[in-house]
Protein backbone atom coordinates (compact mmCIF):
# COMPACT_ATOMS: atom_id res chain seq x y z
CA UNK A 1 0.00 0.00 0.00
CA UNK A 2 0.98 3.71 -0.57
CA UNK A 3 -0.34 5.19 2.60
CA UNK A 4 -0.54 3.14 6.07
CA UNK A 5 -4.37 3.22 6.86
CA UNK A 6 -3.86 5.13 10.18
CA UNK A 7 -1.10 6.56 11.91
CA UNK A 8 0.05 6.48 15.51
CA UNK A 9 1.39 9.23 17.45
CA UNK A 10 3.43 7.69 20.24
CA UNK A 11 2.30 11.00 22.29
CA UNK A 12 -1.45 9.34 22.86
CA UNK A 13 -0.38 5.52 21.99
CA UNK A 14 -1.12 3.13 24.90
CA UNK A 15 -1.09 -0.82 24.44
CA UNK A 16 -2.49 -3.11 27.45
CA UNK A 17 -3.07 -6.82 27.35
CA UNK A 18 -6.72 -8.14 27.43
CA UNK A 19 -6.44 -11.96 26.90
CA UNK A 20 -10.29 -12.32 28.26
CA UNK A 21 -12.10 -9.50 26.96
CA UNK A 22 -10.45 -10.27 23.17
CA UNK A 23 -10.70 -14.31 23.87
CA UNK A 24 -7.24 -15.38 22.54
CA UNK A 25 -4.61 -15.68 25.04
CA UNK A 26 -2.29 -13.33 24.08
CA UNK A 27 -4.48 -10.22 22.72
CA UNK A 28 -3.27 -7.08 22.83
CA UNK A 29 -5.16 -3.58 22.87
CA UNK A 30 -3.84 -0.76 21.32
CA UNK A 31 -5.73 2.78 21.56
CA UNK A 32 -4.17 6.12 20.47
CA UNK A 33 -6.27 9.53 20.07
CA UNK A 34 -7.84 10.33 17.05
CA UNK A 35 -9.73 13.90 16.58
CA UNK A 36 -9.33 13.74 20.36
CA UNK A 37 -11.58 10.37 20.33
CA UNK A 38 -9.90 7.26 21.47
CA UNK A 39 -9.54 4.60 18.79
CA UNK A 40 -8.96 0.91 19.67
CA UNK A 41 -7.24 -1.60 17.78
CA UNK A 42 -6.86 -5.31 19.15
CA UNK A 43 -4.47 -7.56 17.82
CA UNK A 44 -3.19 -10.90 18.47
CA UNK A 45 -0.62 -13.87 17.80
CA UNK A 46 -0.68 -17.40 18.51
CA UNK A 47 3.14 -16.91 19.47
CA UNK A 48 3.00 -15.33 22.89
CA UNK A 49 6.82 -14.26 22.39
CA UNK A 50 5.57 -12.09 19.65
CA UNK A 51 2.80 -10.11 21.18
CA UNK A 52 5.32 -9.26 24.19
CA UNK A 53 7.74 -8.01 21.39
CA UNK A 54 5.46 -5.49 20.38
CA UNK A 55 4.65 -4.95 23.72
CA UNK A 56 8.01 -4.20 24.94
CA UNK A 57 8.52 -1.96 21.49
CA UNK A 58 5.97 0.23 22.01
CA UNK A 59 6.89 0.90 25.52
CA UNK A 60 10.85 1.22 24.14
CA UNK A 61 9.08 3.87 21.76
CA UNK A 62 7.26 5.54 24.34
CA UNK A 63 9.85 5.96 26.40
CA UNK A 64 12.01 7.78 24.39
CA UNK A 65 9.10 10.41 23.13
CA UNK A 66 8.89 11.01 26.76
CA UNK A 67 12.64 11.56 27.15
CA UNK A 68 12.69 14.24 24.02
CA UNK A 69 9.28 15.82 25.63
CA UNK A 70 10.54 15.72 29.28
CA UNK A 71 13.50 16.31 29.22
CA UNK A 72 16.23 15.93 32.22
CA UNK A 73 13.03 14.08 33.77
CA UNK A 74 14.33 10.92 35.93
CA UNK A 75 13.26 7.13 35.25
CA UNK A 76 11.29 6.97 38.31
CA UNK A 77 9.01 9.22 36.46
CA UNK A 78 8.88 8.58 32.89
CA UNK A 79 8.58 4.72 33.80
CA UNK A 80 4.99 5.00 34.63
CA UNK A 81 3.96 6.76 32.33
CA UNK A 82 5.14 4.11 29.07
CA UNK A 83 2.07 1.72 29.23
CA UNK A 84 -0.99 1.84 31.59
CA UNK A 85 -3.99 -0.53 32.07
CA UNK A 86 -7.19 0.34 32.24
CA UNK A 87 -8.63 1.55 36.33
CA UNK A 88 -11.53 -0.03 35.69
CA UNK A 89 -13.70 -1.86 32.71
CA UNK A 90 -17.64 -3.81 32.85
CA UNK A 91 -21.06 -2.97 32.37
CA UNK A 92 -23.10 -0.94 33.47
CA UNK A 93 -26.80 0.75 32.09
CA UNK A 94 -26.59 4.54 31.33
CA UNK A 95 -29.21 6.92 30.18
CA UNK A 96 -29.11 10.41 27.86
CA UNK A 97 -28.57 13.85 29.01
CA UNK A 98 -32.43 14.63 29.66
CA UNK A 99 -32.69 11.69 31.83
CA UNK A 100 -36.54 10.66 30.21
CA UNK A 101 -34.41 8.26 28.07
CA UNK A 102 -34.45 4.43 28.78
CA UNK A 103 -31.37 2.64 31.03
CA UNK A 104 -29.23 1.26 27.72
CA UNK A 105 -26.94 -1.30 28.41
CA UNK A 106 -23.50 -0.47 27.57
CA UNK A 107 -19.70 -1.72 28.33
CA UNK A 108 -17.70 1.00 29.85
CA UNK A 109 -14.02 1.47 30.31
CA UNK A 110 -12.04 3.90 32.72
CA UNK A 111 -9.13 4.82 30.99
CA UNK A 112 -7.45 7.74 33.33
CA UNK A 113 -10.21 10.28 33.14
CA UNK A 114 -11.83 9.07 30.06
CA UNK A 115 -14.64 7.29 30.94
CA UNK A 116 -15.96 5.85 28.04
CA UNK A 117 -18.77 3.79 27.10
CA UNK A 118 -19.47 0.96 24.13
CA UNK A 119 -22.14 -1.28 22.23
CA UNK A 120 -19.40 -3.51 22.01
CA UNK A 121 -16.45 -4.41 24.04
CA UNK A 122 -14.36 -4.86 20.71
CA UNK A 123 -15.87 -2.00 18.92
CA UNK A 124 -13.46 0.50 17.39
CA UNK A 125 -14.82 3.72 18.69
CA UNK A 126 -16.71 4.50 21.96
CA UNK A 127 -20.38 5.64 21.86
CA UNK A 128 -19.50 8.54 24.14
CA UNK A 129 -17.03 9.57 26.61
CA UNK A 130 -17.13 11.40 29.97
CA UNK A 131 -14.39 13.43 31.22
CA UNK A 132 -13.75 12.54 34.76
CA UNK A 133 -12.12 15.73 36.60
CA UNK A 134 -11.52 16.35 40.78
CA UNK A 135 -13.52 17.47 43.07
CA UNK A 136 -11.39 20.95 43.97
CA UNK A 137 -13.06 20.99 40.34
CA UNK A 138 -16.68 20.26 41.50
CA UNK A 139 -16.45 16.79 40.52
CA UNK A 140 -18.41 14.33 42.86
CA UNK A 141 -19.99 10.75 42.98
CA UNK A 142 -23.02 9.32 44.44
CA UNK A 143 -24.63 6.32 45.27
CA UNK A 144 -28.25 6.19 43.88
CA UNK A 145 -29.90 7.98 41.54
CA UNK A 146 -32.47 10.98 41.24
CA UNK A 147 -36.13 9.95 42.75
CA UNK A 148 -37.88 10.83 39.69
CA UNK A 149 -35.76 8.83 37.22
CA UNK A 150 -37.34 5.44 35.78
CA UNK A 151 -36.24 3.45 33.41
CA UNK A 152 -33.59 1.46 34.74
CA UNK A 153 -32.84 -2.82 34.68
CA UNK A 154 -30.58 -2.98 37.41
CA UNK A 155 -31.43 -1.43 40.99
CA UNK A 156 -27.48 0.16 41.79
CA UNK A 157 -27.59 3.20 40.70
CA UNK A 158 -24.43 5.97 40.54
CA UNK A 159 -25.13 9.50 39.98
CA UNK A 160 -21.75 11.46 38.26
CA UNK A 161 -21.92 15.30 39.16
CA UNK A 162 -19.74 17.40 36.81
CA UNK A 163 -19.94 21.45 36.71
CA UNK A 164 -22.39 20.64 33.54
CA UNK A 165 -24.72 18.03 33.92
CA UNK A 166 -25.09 14.52 35.86
CA UNK A 167 -24.41 11.42 34.24
CA UNK A 168 -26.59 8.22 35.68
CA UNK A 169 -25.89 4.87 35.59
CA UNK A 170 -26.74 2.04 36.82
CA UNK A 171 -25.06 -1.67 38.00
CA UNK A 172 -26.48 -5.12 38.63
CA UNK A 173 -24.57 -5.81 41.90
CA UNK A 174 -24.11 -4.13 45.16
CA UNK A 175 -20.45 -5.21 44.64
CA UNK A 176 -20.65 -3.26 41.16
CA UNK A 177 -21.58 -0.36 42.04
CA UNK A 178 -19.68 -0.15 45.08
CA UNK A 179 -16.52 -1.11 42.80
CA UNK A 180 -17.19 1.09 40.22
CA UNK A 181 -17.93 4.04 42.95
CA UNK A 182 -14.51 3.39 44.57
CA UNK A 183 -12.77 3.39 40.73
CA UNK A 184 -14.62 7.01 40.50
CA UNK A 185 -13.31 8.59 43.71
CA UNK A 186 -9.31 7.66 42.73
CA UNK A 187 -10.18 9.53 39.91
CA UNK A 188 -11.90 12.48 41.32
CA UNK A 189 -9.81 12.65 44.97
CA UNK A 190 -6.74 13.33 42.19
CA UNK A 191 -5.48 16.66 41.72
CA UNK A 192 -5.94 18.03 38.00
CA UNK A 193 -2.50 18.05 35.85
CA UNK A 194 -1.90 21.25 34.11
CA UNK A 195 -2.75 19.60 30.14
CA UNK A 196 -6.07 17.76 31.51
CA UNK A 197 -7.90 20.98 31.73
CA UNK A 198 -7.23 21.41 28.44
CA UNK A 199 -9.23 17.90 28.13
CA UNK A 200 -11.48 19.13 30.06
CA UNK A 201 -12.30 22.76 27.98
CA UNK A 202 -12.48 19.91 24.92
CA UNK A 203 -15.23 17.97 26.45
CA UNK A 204 -17.42 20.84 27.41
CA UNK A 205 -17.01 22.27 23.75
CA UNK A 206 -17.41 19.39 21.86
CA UNK A 207 -18.93 20.18 17.88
Amino acid sequence: AREPKAIMKLNTVNATFQPAKIGLPHGLQITYLKDNSTRNVFVYHEDGKEMVDWFNAIRAARYHYLQVAFPGSPNSELLPKLTRNYIKEGYMEKTGPKHTEGFKKRWFTMDDRRLMYFKDPLDAYARGEVFIGSKENSYTVLPGLPSNVQGTHWPFGITIVTPDRKFLFACETKEDQKNWMAAFQIVINRPMLPQEYAVEAYFKHKP
